[in-house]
């Protein structure tokens, strides 16, 4: 098509100077096959084994040999086909072999091959950005598909050890995890693979999840969650608060075995806060580091958000404060 294009074009315009279309047509059925077949010993033959490989003298060397051969092809057939005068643009008498004929020839060869090339290259360029863009969010979806199922056995794995604990002690309150912990693998199971879920769903969970922690700390856990704006109609993806949420029952506890949280969801627009804070022990340095839930959280925060999210986890008067920022737009 652009071939048909840029020879229709070319015949109409050498067509309107000459005053003669039956002279362009003929003097354009010489030059364009000769136009494609340098165009594409180019594209396909000397960039590729000559430019890529970083041999351009070579390039420089058969490219002008190409040009030069190109050269007695299209004086013989023009003269043999089309006309005798073969340099009807110039004005005077030129003859063909002369120094100006040859460089108008090749430059002329030179700017058909330059544009074809550019077009062929912008348009592979296009493609292969396009193809980078969509393995990129592929790669980035297989890694949240990773992170998200590194997640679940994190989660059960630290269950599963309180579980552990209580039937170590007989305690009545086993059954009661093992029953709470079949509600949160329903929404493990099926939840998890939703790109977002409502905030309510996840606050629930969360809040499941402190109970099954109450069970096994009783009356030495004071949990306070509050909410803060119009929340109902937003979403974000599963799972994103719980390891912040899991780190206050692992690094919080106090020497007394007391444990306090507050939880706090506040929307302003498209803005999205989450805070929590958690009492901790500042002798115990251990408790500020952040474990394979926390990391897996930042670069999940990383892949869905990019550089539009916040997150701050500082420590400040015997307490541990986590802010996540996020955007709802």
């Amino acid at each position: 098509m652009f071939w048909v294009v840029y020879f229709l074009f070319n015949s109409i315009r050498w067509g309107s100077y000459f005053h003669d279309y039956w002279y362009s047509f003929k003097s354009n059925m010489v030059e364009f096959p000769l136009h494609m077949i340098m165009v594409y010993f180019n594209i396909y033959y000397l960039v590729p084994k000559f430019i890529l490989s970083k041999r351009y003298k070579t390039y420089v060397l058969l490219l002008l040999l190409a040009l030069g051969c190109h050269y007695f092809v299209r004086v013989g057939l023009s003269y043999w086909w089309v006309c005798e005068v073969i340099w009807r643009e110039a004005e005077g008498i030129h003859e063909p072999f002369g120094f100006n004929h040859i460089v108008t020839v090749v430059l002329g060869e030179i700017y058909v091959i330059g544009l074809v090339s550019a077009i062929k290259f912008t348009v592979e360029y296009v493609v292969q950005l396009n193809k980078s863009k969509h393995l990129l969010a592929l790669q980035s979806e297989t890694e949240l598909k990773f992170l998200k199922a590194r997640i679940q056995p994190h989660f059960f794995f630290n269950t599963l050890n309180n579980l552990y604990a209580l039937t170590l002690q007989r305690s009545k309150k086993a059954a009661e995890v093992v029953l709470k912990l079949s509600e949160i693998m329903e929404y493990v199971i099926y939840d998890i693979n939703m790109k977002k879920i409502p905030l309510a769903k996840e606050i629930k969970y969360i809040k499941n999840y402190i109970e099954l922690e109450r069970i096994r700390h009783g009356y030495q856990l004071n949990c306070d969650v509050q909410t803060k704006g119009q929340l109902d109609d937003v979403k974000l993806p599963p799972l994103l608060f719980l390891p912040f949420v899991e780190n206050c029952f692992k690094h919080g506890q106090l020497s007394d075995g007391s444990i306090w949280i507050k939880m706090k969801n506040e929307r302003e627009g498209d803005l999205l806060t989450f805070y929590l804070t958690n009492d901790f022990d500042p002798a115990n340095t251990s408790k500020t580091k952040e474990g394979i839930g926390i990391a897996n959280t930042r670069r999940r925060l990383e892949l869905l958000y990019g550089d539009t999210y916040q997150l701050e986890t500082y420590p400040e008067n015997n307490q541990y404060h986590v802010v996540l920022k996020i955007p709802l737009g």
